[in-house]
C-alpha cells in the first residue's frame, strides 16, 4: 500500500475503493454495541444504570475540554494563512445568511407538523396547577431573564481566559477571529506564531485520538444513566410527540438538506454513511460537541478548504441548530394546544420570529433548549412558561435527535458555503463519500485522519496512511500552500 505524505506525493487510485477493516475493529461498531448494552442495563437494572452516570459525564467532559482549543486554533490557523481577509468576511456573511434561512425552514417544518396532528389537544392542562421541579425551575428562571438581544452582547467576553474555562463556543469564535485577523496583518513577523498554531493543532488532534479510544465506555455510561433515570415510561406516555418530532426531523433531513446536497450533486445518504462514527458518538452521548473535531477533519479531507471548515463548522454549532429549531417550534405549539391557548397564524409567525433570536441567545448554555423555549414563551406572553413541565420528562429522549439533525445541518451547510465560495472540490467530495481512495489535501494537517474516529491507528478506512514523521519533517500549512 502506498504511503502518502502531507504533500500528496503518491498517485491515488481513482476508482479503487478504500480498504475495509474488519467490523470488530471499527469504532462505530463498538459504540453501537455500548449503546445497546447501556439501554439493557438501564432498563433491567435502573439503579445500576444511574450509577453509570460518572462514566458518561467524564467522557463528555474530556471531549469538551478540547473543543475550545481546537475551535480557536483551527479558526486562527485558517484566517491567518489566507491571502485575502475580505474572503473570510464574505464567507462569514454567507454562512450567517444560510444559517438563518435553514433555521426558518426547520421551524416551519415543526409548525406545520404540530398544526396538522395537533397532539396537544385534549390534554386540557391547567398552567396554574402545574408543579415545577427544582431543576426545571432553574431553567425556567434563566429563560425568563433571557432577553432576545443578549446573544449580541454575549459574544464579547469579559476576559480572554473565561470562554475557554466556561466552554462558551460563541465567545471563543469571537476571540479566534480577532486573533486570526491580527496575526494575518502581521505578515512575516507572525509566521513563527502561525507555525506554532499549526503544531498545537496537531497536538490537540493527537490528544483527541487518545480520548476517542474511550468513546464506547462514554456511550455506555451516558445511555445507561439516561434509561435508568428516566425509564421507558416517559417514552410510552408521550410516544406520539416523540414520534412526531423524530419523523419531522427525518423529513427535514431528507427533503430540505437532501435537496441542498442534490443541488451540489452529492448524496446525503452517502455523506451520512461516511460520518457514521460521529453519528454513533452523538447517539450515545446525546450531544453533538464530541463529534465536532471529527466532522472538521473529514470535511477538510473531502475537499473543503481548511479556512472554510474552521469558520463555518464552529459557528454553525451556535447559529445553525436545525434540530433545535424544529424542537422549539413543535414544543411551543404543543404547550399552547395542551393549555388551550389559541394562536392565530399571525401569532405563530410572530412566535417564529422571536425564536430566531432567542434560540441564538441560549446557544452553548447548559439546558439551552429549555432556556430558549422559556425565553420565547416569556417574550410572547400568551403561552404559560410553566407549560414546559409537560415535556420536561421526555426531553432527554429528544436530545439525541436534536443533536443528530444539528450535526447533519452543519455538515451540509459547510459544503454549501464552500460551493458558494467556489472552493468546493465536488468531485473529491463525491469520491470520498463513495469510499474511494483519495490523496490528502495539499495543506491537510499531518495527522492521520483515522486517529480521530477509528479504534485502530493502522486502519486505512479513508484511503491513506500518514507515516509517523519526526516533528522536524512536518511543514506548516502556510509554507506548503505558498
Amino acid at each position: 500500500m502506498d504511503h502518502i505524505t502531507t504533500a500528496g506525493s503518491a498517485v491515488p487510485a481513482k476508482t479503487q475503493p478504500a480498504p475495509r477493516t474488519r467490523w470488530y475493529k471499527q469504532l462505530y461498531f463498538w459504540v453501537l454495541t455500548a449503546i445497546l448494552v447501556g439501554i439493557l442495563v438501564g432498563w433491567l437494572a435502573p439503579s445500576a444504570g444511574i450509577a453509570m452516570e460518572p462514566i458518561g459525564t467524564t467522557f463528555v467532559n474530556s471531549m469538551k475540554m478540547l473543543i475550545g482549543p481546537i475551535v480557536f486554533l483551527t479558526i486562527v490557523g485558517g484566517i491567518a494563512s489566507v491571502a485575502d481577509l475580505k474572503k473570510v468576511g464574505m464567507t462569514g456573511l454567507k454562512a450567517l445568511t444560510y444559517f438563518q434561512v435553514g433555521t426558518i425552514f426547520a421551524m416551519i417544518f415543526g409548525l406545520v407538523a404540530i398544526n396538522i396532528f395537533r397532539l396537544g389537544e385534549g390534554v386540557n392542562a391547567d398552567a396554574s396547577t402545574i408543579k415545577t421541579t427544582e431543576s426545571a425551575a432553574k431553567l425556567i428562571d434563566a429563560g425568563q431573564h433571557q432577553e432576545w438581544w443578549q446573544f449580541l452582547t454575549h459574544i464579547i467576553p469579559n476576559s480572554i481566559v473565561g470562554p475557554f474555562v466556561e466552554g462558551d463556543i460563541l465567545q471563543i469564535i469571537f476571540i479566534a477571529v480577532v486573533f486570526g485577523i491580527a496575526l494575518n496583518a502581521m505578515g512575516k513577523v507572525g509566521a513563527p506564531v502561525l507555525d506554532g498554531v499549526q503544531r498545537l493543532t496537531g497536538v490537540m488532534f493527537k490528544i483527541l485520538g487518545f480520548i476517542m479510544k474511550a468513546a464506547p465506555l462514554g456511550a455506555f455510561g451516558a445511555m445507561a444513566f439516561a434509561v435508568g433515570k428516566y425509564g421507558v415510561s416517559s417514552l410510552t406516555s408521550m410516544g406520539g410527540l416523540i414520534a412526531l418530532f423524530y419523523v419531522t426531523s427525518i423529513l427535514f433531513v431528507v427533503v430540505v438538506l437532501g435537496s441542498v446536497m442534490a443541488f451540489l450533486k452529492l448524496n446525503i445518504f452517502k455523506m451520512i454513511r461516511h460520518l457514521k462514527e460521529e453519528y454513533m458518538l452523538i447517539l450515545g452521548t446525546s450531544t453533538a460537541e464530541p463529534a465536532l473535531p471529527g466532522l472538521m477533519r473529514k470535511l477538510e479531507h473531502a475537499g473543503v478548504k481548511k479556512e472554510t471548515v474552521g469558520l463555518v463548522v464552529p459557528t454553525g454549532y451556535s447559529f445553525n441548530l436545525d434540530g433545535a429549531a424544529i424542537y422549539l417550534s413543535l414544543a411551543a405549539l404543543y404547550i399552547a394546544q395542551a393549555t388551550n391557548t389559541d394562536l392565530t397564524i399571525g401569532q405563530q409567525l410572530g412566535l417564529l420570529a422571536v425564536m430566531l433570536l432567542t434560540s441564538k441567545g441560549a446557544a452553548g448554555v447548559a439546558g439551552g433548549g429549555f432556556i430558549a423555549l422559556t425565553a420565547t414563551l416569556t417574550t410572547i406572553g400568551t403561552i404559560p412558561a410553566a407549560g414546559i413541565m409537560l415535556i420536561f420528562g421526555i426531553d432527554k429522549f429528544m436530545s439525541e435527535c436534536r443533536a443528530l439533525v444539528n450535526f447533519t445541518g452543519n455538515a451540509v451547510a459547510t459544503l454549501f458555503i464552500a460551493w458558494w465560495d467556489r472552493t468546493l472540490d465536488a468531485d473529491r467530495a463525491r469520491r470520498v463519500f463513495n469510499g474511494e481512495v483519495v490523496e490528502p489535501m495539499p495543506a491537510e494537517d499531518p495527522i492521520h485522519i483515522d486517529e480521530v474516529t477509528d479504534i485502530d491507528e493502522d486502519l486505512a478506512e479513508y484511503g491513506h496512511h500518514t507515516p509517523k514523521h519526526p516533528a522536524t519533517d512536518r511543514r506548516p500549512a502556510y509554507s506548503e500552500s505558498s
